[in-house]
């Protein structure tokens, strides 16, 4: 069942169940335990190091490249465990697009961009690979913006352009999932409002994790936000309410600006 032709999304779309995660010796995640409802925004909030960014690759078990990690607990994606040996790395991360902090273009042109993932996967089909581009960049909000030069380098759009083509890269296959690391840290503010647009869109299509440290965007762009201290999930809930009224202290003094 994907996102887009689910009847009833899912309360429970990815579940984190007693998540701990270790890089060697080093201990990052503790217990995390959270379901994040499908066709929604989730935003993971937190202090530098507290292990949002972690917690977010290994929804698509990109950690698995880092040599000495290992990991207790499971990551449910519609009731699968990402770890289940029937689950293919590959195949998963088609269902679980990455959008990441500083946006990272192909040596290509924008067109190749979009097109990138179905050309690995033997896809060469012109009207496939045309349709694909046209709407995958309209779902970025782009494509009006570079029609007139899809065959132009990916490197002569702005730094905002860019990001919007990293996701329509990302989203060309169609997956179930998005998650974005910080994608607007590296944006001026109309750019980043762009994205905080485009995020607020996508939603209708895709389940979508953010990490970000601008508290305001979390507001503004998510249904629910998780906050994370020092690898454990301190307060996780909707968004309005945990803004509005943290029910811990922890959560009450770091949105607040008292965290120390």
């Amino acid at each position: 069942m994907s996102a887009t032709t689910a009847t009833m999304p899912r309360p429970d779309f990815i579940h984190v169940e007693d998540y701990n995660f270790w890089y060697g010796q080093n201990q990052v995640l503790f217990d995390i335990d959270m379901e994040i409802p499908e066709c929604q925004v989730t935003a993971l909030i937190g202090p530098s190091g507290c292990g949002k960014s972690t917690l977010l690759r290994n929804m698509n078990r990109m950690n698995d490249l880092i040599d000495g990690v290992s990991h207790k607990g499971d990551i449910r994606l519609n009731g699968t465990s990402l770890y289940d040996p029937d689950v293919e790395v590959i195949s998963l991360r088609k269902r679980v697009g990455m959008v990441f902090q500083k946006y990272n273009p192909f040596a290509k042109s924008i067109y190749e961009n979009v097109v990138f993932s179905l050309r690995v996967a033997g896809r060469g089909k012109r009207c496939e690979l045309d349709e694909t581009v046209e709407r995958s960049l309209k779902d970025a909000a782009l494509w009006d913006e570079v029609k007139d030069r899809l065959h132009d380098s990916a490197f002569g759009l702005s730094g905002g352009q860019q990001q919007r083509l990293c996701i329509a890269r990302a989203i060309a296959n169609q997956p179930e999932i998005l998650l974005m690391d910080e994608p607007c840290a590296a944006l001026d503010p109309l750019a980043t409002l762009k994205i905080e647009e485009l995020i607020t869109t996508l939603k209708k299509q895709f389940t979508i994790v953010i990490v970000t440290h601008n508290m305001e965007q979390a507001t503004r762009c998510s249904d629910r936000t998780a906050f994370l201290y020092m690898g454990k999930l301190v307060e996780y809930g909707d968004t309005l309410q945990l803004f509005g009224n943290p029910k811990q202290k922890d959560t009450e003094a770091y949105i607040s600006g008292r965290f120390s």
